[in-house]
């Protein structure tokens, strides 16, 4: 990295591009969130369920907060990279003097920003209705950091690889959805069969759902040291992957 002032200016551009609407970036997550969790009180009404040692609602918070990071790490990038493809704009990254490394990071630091954002937020608004604590404070970082990033890494590499917005939807309701959805936010892996909890510990989501839930419970379903491993493997991959593809122009240069 060479071009400081790029990189910082460019990250600056991706704050600015979700905090300009933030309605829509930051205050429907909380929404959505809140009608989750109000959805579920309500079904369970007056019973009293627990899972291990710690009440579900508790349990389900912190999986709404993870959910919530990565949904919207991966929007910020997915959505700035397909937006300037569609609209013609990609150039405005490829003409100034920016490395390949230093537009992964900036934009990916961008959706890593907007991922905190919105678990704060989030967060924030469940503890008026829910009793939250956080008990292991640095893995509640490492944690929230590590999925952010990871998510941001993704939105990149499916905004080089798609080339329109149906493309980049069906990314997000085939592939982000599903492995969010069926990686224990609502319910523990234990309860599932044993074939099916033997794959959900191929689901990087997972580890990284149980991690963060172990860090506000105490409660975790698989190991919290192979969780931050698998993290920063895929987080390394991925960065490796994304700025191969901005390098070599895939998608990207004709």
């Amino acid at each position: 990295m060479q071009n400081l002032i790029g990189f910082r200016t460019l990250y600056i551009k991706e704050v600015n591009r979700f905090l300009k609407v933030y309605n829509q970036t930051l205050l429907a997550p909380m929404v959505t969130s809140l009608l989750f969790l109000a959805v579920f009180k309500l079904a369970m009404g007056d019973n009293v369920r627990m899972i291990g040692a710690v009440p579900f609602e508790r349990f389900m918070a912190a999986g709404l907060i993870m959910m919530a990071v990565v949904q919207q790490a991966f929007a910020n990038t997915s959505s700035s990279l397909i937006m300037s493809k569609v609209i013609g704009t990609m150039i405005d990254y490829l003409m100034p003097p920016l490395s390949a490394l230093e537009i992964t990071l900036a934009m990916a630091l961008g959706g890593v920003t907007r991922g905190i954002f919105v678990g704060i937020i989030v967060g924030l608004a469940i503890s008026l209705f829910v009793h939250i604590e956080v008990r292991h404070v640095a893995l509640a970082i490492y944690y929230i950091f590590a999925a952010s990033l990871m998510l941001a890494l993704l939105g990149i590499i499916s905004g080089i690889f798609s080339e329109s917005f149906d493309q980049m939807a069906a990314v997000t309701s085939y592939v982000i959805t599903p492995l969010a959805f069926l990686s224990g936010t609502f319910y523990s892996v234990r309860q599932l069969p044993g074939f099916w909890f033997t794959v959900s510990r191929y689901n990087p989501f997972f580890y990284m759902i149980d991690g963060f839930r172990y860090a506000m419970t105490g409660y975790a379903d698989g190991s919290i040291l192979a969780g931050i491993i698998v993290l920063a493997l895929v987080n390394i991959v991925l960065l490796g992957t994304a700025y191969w593809m901005l390098e070599k122009g895939y998608r990207i240069k004709s």
